[in-house]
C-alpha cells in the first residue's frame, strides 16, 4: 500500500483580528485552523489516495488543541493522525524538524507532503529540514503533482527506475518542472487544488479513527533534543506592525500640489533628484 505523511500544523486564523501581549499571540478567543498551505498538502494527498491504494497519515507537533485540526483531516479522509504534544520546542524549528523525522523515520512512507510554510510564522524550513534528516530529495511550491513510473509520466530516459514524482513548481513568477525518485518530501504551493470541507458524515467517521499521542520524550533522548534547541534559530517575541501616521492633504493648484509632493519624496530619498527611483 502506499504511504503518504502530511505534516500538519495548527495556527490562528489570520482573517480574524489577532491580539499581541508581551511578545505572544493572546490565545484566549482566538480562532486557530489548519495552516491554509497544509490543507493544499491534504488535499493533494486525498486526491493521490483516490487513484491508488494509499494511507495517509498527519502529523503534528503542537499542544493539545492541535487535536481538532488532527481530527478535520480524519474528517476529510486521512487514515491515521498522531500528535507530538510538545509546548517546550514550538518556536524552534530545528526541534520540531528532528522530532517530526523521529516519528516518520521507522514508518517507510513513500512521499511526505506538507505546505509551503506556515501563516503564523512565516518560515518555510521545517518541511525541508524534515527531507534533509530522512535524506529524501525534496522540491517546494508544488503547483502541479503527478506521480507514476517514466512511462506513466511520458519521460524518457529517466535516470530512476520504480515510482517517480513529476512536479511543477512556482519559481517567483514563472515555473520549472523537476523529477524526484520516491520516497520524497514536497511542499504546497497555493493553486496545487481546491480544499474540500469536511461532511457530517466524515466528522461522524473521524471519531472512531485512530489518533496517537506522543511526547518529545518517546522520539529523542533528553540531552538530544536539548543540544538541538541550543544550536537552533527560534522566535523570540512577536510584535504588531507599527501604525501607520497619518495620511498628509496636500492643497493649492496642480502645479502646486505636484511640486509639494516632489519635494516630499526627495526628503524621504523615494526618488533622487535627475529622476532615478
Amino acid at each position: 500500500m502506499f504511504k503518504i505523511v502530511v505534516l500538519l500544523k495548527q495556527t490562528f486564523d489570520t482573517e480574524e483580528k489577532i491580539h499581541i501581549e508581551n511578545g505572544v499571540v493572546n490565545e484566549d478567543g482566538a480562532k486557530f485552523i489548519i495552516n491554509p498551505y497544509d490543507e493544499y498538502a491534504l488535499e493533494e494527498a486525498l486526491r493521490i489516495k483516490e487513484q491508488h491504494d494509499a494511507e495517509i497519515i498527519v502529523i503534528s507537533v503542537g499542544p493539545e488543541r492541535s487535536t481538532h485540526a488532527l481530527r478535520s483531516a480524519l474528517a476529510v479522509g486521512a487514515d491515521h493522525a498522531i500528535l507530538i504534544a510538545d509546548h517546550t520546542y514550538l518556536n524552534q524549528s530545528s526541534s520540531i524538524a528532528h522530532l517530526l523525522a523521529a516519528a516518520i523515520r521507522p514508518m517507510n512512507v513513500d512521499l511526505i507532503l506538507a505546505g509551503l510554510f506556515a501563516v503564523d510564522s512565516g518560515s518555510g524550513s521545517v518541511a525541508l529540514q524534515v527531507a534533509e534528516l530522512l535524506q529524501l530529495p525534496h522540491a517546494s511550491a508544488a503547483i502541479k503533482l503527478r506521480l507514476g513510473d517514466a512511462l506513466e509520466l511520458n519521460v524518457e530516459a529517466a535516470p530512476w527506475e520504480g515510482k517517480l514524482a513529476l512536479v511543477e513548481r512556482d519559481v517567483e513568477g514563472d515555473t520549472e518542472t523537476v523529477l524526484l525518485p520516491l520516497p520524497a518530501l514536497i511542499t504546497a504551493q497555493q493553486g496545487l487544488n481546491d480544499p474540500r470541507y469536511h461532511s457530517l458524515p466524515g466528522i461522524m467517521k473521524a471519531k472512531k479513527k485512530p489518533l496517537t499521542e506522543l511526547f518529545s520524550s518517546d522520539l529523542l533522548l533528553a540531552d538530544v533534543i536539548e543540544n538541538i534547541s541550543t544550536s537552533a534559530t527560534y522566535c523570540e517575541q512577536v510584535l504588531p506592525p507599527a501604525a501607520r501616521p497619518a495620511g498628509q492633504f496636500i492643497t493649492g493648484t496642480a502645479q502646486q500640489q505636484a511640486s509639494t509632493l516632489l519635494e516630499q519624496l526627495f526628503a524621504r530619498s523615494i526618488i533622487k533628484k535627475g529622476g532615478e527611483c
